[in-house]
This record gives structure tokens, sequence and C-alpha cells, in this order.
């Protein structure tokens, strides 16, 4: 069961447009301590800017820490390492990738599990979460469009949690980069105080302790819906419990909308999913895909009540693999705001798919899609496999 704190003020962004000038002035205002994690932290216009301000945070006397993915953020070390230490910004990269094509055709376990958050946490009085990585929204593969995404930024109680995670993931990867705990200093910040009247609730995704928390907050909700279910995400390929959730909830008479990528940047697991289709179609369930650029959006509204937004991908990478983190929002006001965005894109730069448009597709489209449905199953194993294997000798 989903736990809300009460007494928050979450405001919705839609793009990096309305991300980034929020995030930059909020680190031009603090005073304490930041923290930011980032999957991907790319050297573009926006990249410079978040990380220039971090500098002058630094310098002003801010205790500012950047933990990155390595893989996902390959190259930031090279591109601002220096630039932050030296302006006193602690900087730790998450399972580092050395030798990128090193035995690429080997399934090592260590290049499965990733640091897929985007979280930001500044002087325990403002925190942003959402699917947004430090990178300008029209920085995107294949030249396919801008972006589409959102982020929310918080104040109040559910502040704690979230700077509790971001401190423990700090002393983690410090002792698993350097073999030596990393205690912080005590947190001298004071608690967050109430800011507002939405109930909200943080939610992680990582190896053991919180495996399967994200993915059990959308199953609960969708279990529980009266309505409505609009879901968008970039990555959708879900397993047997979501797919009947979907498909069930259908059947009842609930309105399930699912909006997904119709630009992919990864045409394997694009395919995978249109191989799944036809099953949520016959039940009823509605899919469009996005065409205006990149959906690359996290998020979902029920009954125009509940809400989550997050980095969380509906897919065998977040499902089981990479570390993760939603948020979960129970208020009406907040839940129809996002409704209506949604439902604007679908409205106006989407186009839906139907079993009689997939019925029409030649033969060697279906059967590319099955092939690469079946490929994605057994890289799927292969994953659950290895992380299994990865717990049972300790991983956390």
């Amino acid at each position: 069961m989903t736990e809300f704190t009460g007494g928050n003020h979450i405001t919705l962004l839609r793009c990096g447009e309305a991300y980034f000038p929020a995030l930059l002035e909020a680190i031009a205002a603090a005073r304490r301590e930041i923290f930011l994690e980032a999957y991907i932290f790319a050297d573009d216009a926006i990249g410079r800017a978040v990380a220039a301000a971090l500098a002058d945070a630094a310098r002003r006397g801010v205790r500012a820490r950047v933990l990155v993915d390595g893989f996902g953020a390959r190259h930031f070390i090279a591109t601002f390492g220096d630039l932050l230490r030296a302006a006193g910004v602690a900087v730790l990269v998450f399972r580092l990738e050395i030798a990128r094509f090193s035995g690429a055709f080997r399934l090592r376990r260590h290049r499965l599990r990733r640091l897929h958050r985007k979280l930001v946490a500044i002087d325990r009085r403002i925190a942003f979460i959402g699917g947004i990585n430090i990178i300008d929204d029209y920085n995107v593969p294949f030249h396919i469009g801008p972006r589409f995404d959102y982020c929310v930024r918080i104040e109040g109680p559910l502040l704690a949690p979230i700077w509790d995670t971001l401190r423990r993931d700090w002393e983690k990867v410090a002792w698993a980069s350097f073999k030596r705990r990393d205690r912080l200093p005590a947190n001298d910040l004071p608690d967050p105080p109430v800011a507002g009247f939405q109930q909200a609730a943080f939610l992680l995704r990582n190896s053991i302790r919180h495996r399967n928390t994200i993915a059990n907050a959308y199953l609960e909700a969708m279990r529980a819906a009266r309505v409505s279910i609009v879901i968008a995400n970039a990555y959708f390929f879900p397993g047997l419990r979501f797919r009947r959730a979907l498909t069930n909830a259908a059947r009842r008479g609930i309105r399930v909308t699912v909006l997904l990528q119709g630009k992919s940047d990864h045409p394997l697991l694009h395919h995978a999913s249109q191989a799944l289709y036809g099953l949520l179609l016959r039940a009823g369930v509605r899919i469009f895909e996005y065409q205006r650029g990149f959906l690359h959006a996290k998020v979902a509204v029920i009954d125009q009540k509940w809400a989550t937004v997050g980095s969380f991908n509906i897919d065998p990478f977040s499902l089981f693999l990479a570390r993760e983190s939603n948020v979960a929002v129970l208020d009406s006001p907040f839940a129809v705001e996002l409704d209506a965005s949604l439902r604007q894109a679908i409205a106006n730069d989407a186009k839906e798919l139907t079993l009689n448009i997939l019925e029409r597709l030649p033969w060697h489209s279906r059967l590319l899609r099955w092939l690469c449905y079946g490929l994605v199953c057994l890289m799927t194993a292969l994953g659950v496999r290895e992380r299994k294997a990865e717990d049972k000798n300790g991983s956390s």
C-alpha cells in the first residue's frame, strides 16, 4: 500500500523549457547544500549552464554534490570534471563505463544496473523529480524532434525521504568507488516545513528493498480505477501483471488510453512493444503514438485524482535493473492539470493505432515485430538471471 505524506506543494513542469529555468533559479538561491543525480549530463547549452550554476554555488560556499551514471553520462568527467572540482563541487560516477566496447558481446552484471534517476534537492527545501535529464530538449537522436517530458518541483515534508535517499546514494557510491565509507556530516538542515495541502509519496526502485515499489504503486492505482487511466511512457514493454491490469481495467469499462513513442531511438524495443498492441487493442485499450517529436515522458493519471511523474519506464530496464524514482500525487487539481496536458498532446500531436491498421500491415512487418519481441524477451530473461546472481552475491 502506497503511503502518502500531506502538507506538500507540488508544481508540474512540462519539458525542459519550464524545468531548466526553475532549476537554475533554485541553484542560484541555494545557501547550504545541493544534491543532483542524473542519468545524462550533456555537453550542450543546458549542460554547460547547469554546470556553471553548480560551480558558482560551490564558490560561494554551498556544498554541491553531483552523481551521474557511468554509461548515460560517460563523457561527463572529461567534459565537466575539472571545471566542477576546481570550483569545489564534489563529483561521483555510478558504475563508471571504462571500456565501452570491451567485451561488448558478453553480458556483464556490472553493466546492467544503471542510475536512471533524475533527482535534485536543494537546502532540504526544494526538490525536482521527473524524467528530464540535464540535456537540451532539442538535443535528440536522429533529429526526431524535441523531447516531450515532465518533472515536478516539490516543497514540503516529502523532502525528508528524498534528501535521505540522496545522502545514502552518495555514501554507497563513494564506498564502491573508493572502498571506504565516506560518511557525510550529520544533517544540519532544518526539517522541511509544511508548504501546501497536497498528499504525495516518494517512490523508489532499486535492487532489493524497493524492487517493486513503483510497479506496485501503478498496479494498486490501476486496480482501484473507476473511470479512466491515461499513461504516457517512452519505453513500453510491460510484464504480464501490468498487461493484465491494463486489459482487465479496459474490460470492466474503464477508459484506458496509452500514449507511446511514434519516433523511437531504440528500434528493437519499439518493434517489440508493437507486437503487444493487438492484445491491448482487443481488450479495449486505446493506443496513440506521439508524432511531434521524441516522447520521453514517464507519467500516468488515474480517475483525475491519482498521478505519477518520474523516471520509471514500463520496460524490463526499469522493472528489473535500473535505480529509479517517481513521485505519486493524490490531488485532483494536480491530476487534472497533467491529464489535460496529456490529452492535448494526444489530440494535437499523436496518431491513433487501431486493429484495422494493424491487420493491414504486410506480413514481413508483423514478422519483424514478433522477432523483436522474442529477442527482447530473451534479453529480459538473461538480465533477470544476472540480477538474481548479483543479488545472491550481496549487491544492494
